[in-house]
């Protein structure tokens, strides 16, 4: 029965872990300018599902099929995540097309390489959800204080009892 305990709360603990590493990792700047964003359209699915979380990082050229993520990031504004379907150059800038694979026409704007947030490095699909779950205060809380404090407070009892048998054997070896 301890076994079966101790496995799930180390699976506890890792999933605590993960999802604290995710939320701190969205508000801090990780090194080699690379961000994570949260998918919040279909359109581009099925190579990026909603609610997935996008890992980017800044390129300095961009091709053709490769998938970036553009625009302001903003409280009003989140950014678009599409596919380069094509590149042209327009005086010292680099002007793209892009397009969600979902879409049945490209986007209406060309963006320049200026625009662009970096490349997808890798997508993970519905961990977006429980970020955004996580950033808001209530979420934080139910996701990130509490089980931290239920697993602070097993440790503190955990140590109360060690003290306590401790000194039940030392009174029990002065007897």
């Amino acid at each position: 029965m301890k076994f079966i305990s101790g496995i799930f709360y180390s699976i506890f603990v890792l999933l605590l872990i993960s999802v604290a590493g995710l939320f701190l990792a969205s508000m801090l700047p990780i090194p080699g300018n690379i961000e994570v964003k949260i998918v919040k359209s279909g359109s581009m699915v099925p190579a990026i599902p909603v609610g997935a979380i996008v890992i980017v990082q800044p390129k300095s050229e961009y091709a053709i099929n490769d998938i970036v993520t553009f625009g302001a990031d903003t409280k009003n504004q989140i950014p678009t995540t599409h596919r380069i379907v094509s590149a042209r150059e327009q005086g010292n800038a680099t002007m793209f097309t892009t397009k969600g694979d979902a879409n049945e026409e490209p986007d209406q704007n060309e963006i320049a390489q200026s625009q662009v947030i970096g490349k997808v490095l890798v997508h993970i699909p519905f961990a977006g959800y429980v970020l955004d779950f996580a950033r808001q205060p209530l979420g934080f809380a139910l996701m990130i204080a509490l089980p931290a404090g239920i697993i602070i407070l097993d440790e503190v009892i955990r140590i109360f009892r060690e003290v306590k048998d401790m000194r039940r054997r030392r009174y029990a070896d002065t007897i």
